[in-house]
C-alpha cells in the first residue's frame, strides 16, 4: 500500500508539472498612444492689429493686450502665444531677445534647427526654430519688415515635456505655426 501511494504521488508530480508548465510571461514595453489628428483646415485671421495670417480654423484664439493673441488647442493640451512690438529703432534688442528666448532652451534640447524665412514680396523675414528634445517649446519663430513690426511666436503644451509622448501634437502644430509665418502680412 505504501509503495503504492510513493507511485501515486510521483505520477501525480510530474503530471503536474508537465501541465503546469506555460511560456513565462514578459511584461509589454511601455508605449505612448497613436495620435491621429484630422487635416488642418486654415482661415485668415483679421484683427485692429497690423497684421493678419492664416491659422487653423479648429484652434481657439484670443486676444491678449497690445496686440498678443493665445491660439489655444484644447484637445492637444497646447497653445501658441504670439506676441507683436512696433520697431521703434530698436530692431537689434528686438531681434536678440527673440533668439535669447529660443537658445534659454538650449540645456534641455537635443538639437535647435534653425530655419530663415524669407518673403520680400510681402517684406516678411523672419528665423523658425524646431526644439528637438525634452524642452519647454519645441518650435519658436520671429518674423519682421525691419522697420515698424517684430511678431514672435512659441508654443507650450500643459504637461511634463516629454518629446517623444508629445511628438504628434508638436509635429501637427509646428505645421500649423509654419503656416502662420508663410501667410503673414503686415497691413
Amino acid at each position: 500500500m505504501f509503495k503504492k501511494i510513493v507511485l501515486f504521488t510521483t505520477f501525480f508530480t510530474v503530471l503536474l508539472a508537465i501541465t503546469s508548465c506555460k511560456k513565462e510571461v514578459l511584461p509589454k514595453p511601455s508605449s505612448y498612444l497613436r495620435l491621429d489628428y484630422p487635416e488642418a483646415n486654415y482661415a485668415q485671421f483679421e484683427s485692429q492689429c497690423p497684421f493678419t495670417f492664416e491659422m487653423n480654423a479648429d484652434a481657439i484664439i484670443k486676444g491678449e493686450k497690445e496686440c498678443g493673441f493665445t491660439i489655444s488647442y484644447p484637445k492637444m493640451k497646447a497653445t501658441i502665444y504670439l506676441t507683436y512690438k512696433p520697431v521703434n529703432g530698436d530692431i537689434n534688442k528686438l531681434l536678440r531677445d527673440a533668439q535669447k528666448l529660443t537658445y534659454e532652451h538650449v540645456i534641455k534640447a537635443d538639437d535647435i534647427l534653425e530655419q530663415p524665412f524669407l518673403n520680400p514680396r510681402q517684406k516678411v523675414f523672419g528665423m523658425f526654430y524646431q526644439v528637438d528634445g525634452n524642452a519647454a517649446t519645441n518650435s519658436q519663430f520671429y518674423a519682421t519688415d525691419s522697420t515698424k513690426h517684430f511678431v514672435t511666436g512659441s508654443v507650450y503644451f500643459y504637461a511634463k515635456p516629454n518629446f517623444d509622448s508629445i511628438m504628434p501634437a508638436a509635429s501637427y502644430i509646428k505645421n500649423d505655426m509654419q503656416r502662420l509665418l508663410e501667410t503673414l502680412k503686415w497691413k
